[in-house]
């Protein structure tokens, strides 16, 4: 008999739950936008009240309202949020603040001490917290100031570690590894989601990793590009290595014991394809069909990505260049489109060096690999053929993954991966349009020479 997982994936503007059998279709899915962050303060970013619970558990109970199948053979819950955040948690469990976001620059430094502070912990284990009433929390989603152990996977012995992060261990949630057990759902979060009391929940990893699992990348030629939110390129690894040049950096991966290599990345990458949108007042289909009509360069503009400042260049902004009165709302379109490609080939190309590594086969993930003129210019700026997940939430897929091994589903991680994630088309490139962007990219990788220098001068006034 057909068995059922609910993969649960909270990203940075909508929370996803999809049920997926264990051959990864799916018969019920739901998504929720998250509401407008708040900065209550310069350099703070928080999640409004307590919106990111509120938004699992509506978007839960949605999605198991338009499940038709046999609730009895659901096998578990794969649980998967965004990373980078830090929920600080009272004696009883609740926000003692609203959760801080990814963006929100505390992060970046050693928590400060508050005496109504009793747990600190990521958004996973918040909302593990909320589904399960137990305080464990997946080893993969700790990056950053936290004192973990990259290698163990577990909590540090080395207390500088702990006065570093200005955290004690017993305020600390414990850590399991992906496709562990997390706990199961209780009575008081099943009146809120719709999910059976009782049923299990398991740990997956961070919300990039988890992607990269979701879409099949497991060999050492082989790159994702999440075009989501935040944009970067993903290849996996079998040690936790770290690149002094800056070129990567290292991650946990979905699969206990792996790492996920992670190039530079876009801020806020699909993000400003929807700030032109909403700021032109017109639908994706019409700009994307007016862009299918400019030709590669978009007549002469380029666009500088930083919407959101990159953290080692704080004063950094976007542009865009090279107006000369004949270009319109298309031309700009495209020039976002191209800029995403061209920085993220340019990330790519950085991270296959320093590892020593040739990246053959590229795949394209998250809500904007769907459209096809994205997806034709990726193609002739990488020159290389480009494949597409076939499931757009690919984080969805891998959490699913995660809860097929965990609940025994699936024997094992290679087994479930090559029963549930399958990937779409191949995009071949064009002799056009490569030709057109490798004259393009050595320029376009020059940009910030030359916006640099105004950006610093203008932030320094």
């Amino acid at each position: 008999m057909t068995a059922y997982l609910i993969a649960i994936d909270n990203g940075s503007q909508s929370t996803k739950v999809s049920i997926v059998d264990e051959a990864g279709k799916v018969h019920a899915s739901a998504q929720r936008p998250l509401r407008p962050y708040l900065h209550p303060a310069p350099g703070r970013v928080v999640h409004p009240d307590d919106d990111v619970w509120d938004s699992i558990a509506s978007t839960c109970a949605e999605a198991m309202r338009g499940f038709t199948g046999d609730v009895s053979r659901v096998a578990g819950v794969g649980l998967c949020t965004i990373r980078f955040c830090r929920a600080l948690l009272d004696r009883d469990g609740g926000l003692r603040e609203p959760l801080l976001s990814w963006m929100d620059e505390r992060l970046a430094r050693a928590h400060e001490p508050d005496p109504e502070v009793r747990y600190v912990t990521t958004s996973s284990g918040y909302a593990t917290y909320r589904l399960t009433g137990r305080r464990k929390d997946t080893a993969g989603n700790y990056q950053g100031v936290w004192p973990i152990d990259h290698t163990t996977w577990r909590w540090s012995t080395d207390p500088a570690r702990y006065a570093e992060a200005g955290m004690d261990r017993d305020r600390l949630f414990d850590l399991v590894d992906p496709g562990d057990l997390l706990g199961h759902v209780t009575a008081e979060a099943a009146t809120a989601t719709g999910l059976p009391a009782g049923l299990p929940v398991f740990a997956t990893s961070n919300d990039k990793a988890v992607e990269a699992l979701g879409s099949g990348v497991r060999r050492d030629d082989e790159v994702l590009v999440s075009l989501g939110t935040y944009i970067a390129a993903m290849t996996t690894g079998d040690r936790h290595a770290v690149d002094d040049s800056g070129r990567y950096w290292t991650n946990f991966a979905s699969v206990p014991g792996r790492y996920l290599h992670e190039s530079g990345g876009i801020r806020r990458g699909m993000w400003t394809v929807s700030w032109y949108r909403d700021l032109v007042g017109a639908d994706l289909a019409e700009l994307t069909a007016g862009a299918e009509e400019v030709e590669p360069g978009s007549g002469g503009l380029m666009a500088v990505l930083d919407w959101l400042a990159p953290t080692d260049h704080p004063y950094r902004r976007g542009a865009l260049l090279g107006f000369d009165g004949t270009q319109g709302r298309y031309h700009v379109y495209r020039s976002v489109l191209e800029a995403i490609a061209l920085t993220a080939h340019r990330h790519c190309a950085a991270m296959a060096t320093a590892l020593g590594r040739d990246f053959t086969d590229v795949v394209l993930s998250g809500g904007g690999s769907r459209s096809d003129l994205v997806a034709r210019i990726f193609a002739d700026v990488f020159a290389r053929p480009v494949r597409r997940t076939r499931m757009s939430d690919a984080a969805g897929l891998g959490a699913a993954i995660c809860a097929a091994v965990g609940s025994g589903v699936h024997p094992d991680w290679d087994t479930a991966v090559r029963a549930m994630a399958t990937t779409t088309d191949l995009v071949e490139p064009t002799a056009e349009g490569v030709r057109a962007y490798s004259s393009i990219a050595p320029r376009f990788a020059r940009i910030t020479d030359f916006t640099d220098p105004l950006f610093a001068e203008l932030a320094a006034r």
